[in-house]
């Protein structure tokens, strides 16, 4: 028996795991016969894959047993519990059974021991856009697993330039991967900077634009980024992100808090990153980042209801922009 816990937002990079995992333990030959994905948000749901987890699989390789936006960590029933109770020690070894969730497990309950205590555990988070360090780790590692070569200095780039956009980053690495082919050397900044779409590095641009007051140069970076066909709700959260970080920042400077506490706060792998961010909030005030997130949120609603896309955007960037002049 193999038990998987797979929690977080990060809904693309769940989806690559739960694929690696699937096909790792699963006989293509007989898959059909033992893969079951069953949306586990009740009860009997629950029960009902705990069922097929105790049946041994067809032919060759392990049953799959999916409880995907599983509940069990959430809130658990005397019931069902007792039920998952029974159940565990008598699953047979060729079972693997893994349960998905976006939120993070509420470790006071008993169903959550329970499973912490025999499953292996994965948060799919997505990474702050702040924490350098953890962003260029995961363009490393992925680009491992893809076999792309690259260097240190292309690895940081295609770590800004993407952010925390999971999806963009194995887009853009297979995008790299065609274009080396079968070359042994690395690929090295210039070349990744000429095909990666850039869209984190430009969204905070625009950021910056917006917190310097510089209408014409928020509208010129706004431009770009429609032109390539950027979503307005993928704009719309990393301005947000931004200016949330700086209105945190801002709060805790002005309570005298120390860079230390402030890098905690923020989870950053790299404290003396407080000190750039000191910089960049140095001239704003905390009631302009105070009165920006109202703004942004107004910005993403309006854009859910589907007003259209671009003159919301200009707008609301000329009304942002001229908050802080």
């Amino acid at each position: 028996m193999q038990i998987y816990l797979f929690w977080g937002e990060d809904d693309f990079a769940m989806a690559q795991a739960v694929t690696s995992l699937r096909q790792t333990v699963l006989d293509p030959n007989w898959a059909s016969f033992n893969y079951d994905k069953i949306i586990a948000d009740s009860a009997d749901a629950v029960v009902e894959g705990l069922d097929r987890a105790l049946t041994p699989p067809f032919g060759t390789g392990s049953r799959f047993v999916w409880l995907a936006n599983t509940t069990l960590t959430q809130q658990c029933s005397p019931e069902l519990l007792a039920q998952f109770e029974r159940t565990l020690p008598v699953m047979p070894p060729t079972t693997v059974l893994l349960l998905t969730s976006v939120k993070k497990p509420d470790s006071r309950l008993k169903s959550t021991k329970l499973i912490v205590q025999s499953a292996q555990v994965r948060e799919f988070s997505p990474i702050p856009p702040w924490n350098d360090k953890e962003l260029a780790q995961r363009v490393r590692q992925v680009a491992g697993e893809m076999n792309v070569k690259l260097t240190a200095t292309a690895i940081e780039l295609l770590a800004e330039s993407i952010g925390s956009d999971t999806r963009g980053l194995y887009s853009e690495l297979e995008k790299l991967r065609l274009f080396a082919g079968n070359r042994s050397q690395p690929l090295n900044p210039e070349e990744v900077a000429a095909l990666v779409h850039c869209h984190a590095q430009n969204t905070f641009q625009l950021a910056d634009a917006i917190r310097e007051g510089n209408t014409s140069a928020a509208l010129d970076l706004l431009a770009g980024l429609t032109s390539r066909s950027e979503p307005g709700l993928r704009i719309v959260a990393g301005l947000t992100g931004k200016f949330r970080i700086w209105l945190w920042v801002k709060a805790m400077i002005q309570a005298g808090d120390r860079d230390d506490k402030i890098a905690q706060a923020l989870d950053l792998g790299n404290p003396k990153r407080v000190y750039y961010f000191r910089q960049e909030v140095k001239n704003a005030s905390l009631e302009k980042l105070q009165k920006s997130l109202p703004l942004l949120l107004d910005l993403e609603a309006s854009l859910k209801r589907g007003r259209e896309e671009n003159s919301t955007l200009q707008t609301k960037v000329i009304e942002l922009s001229s908050l802080f002049r």
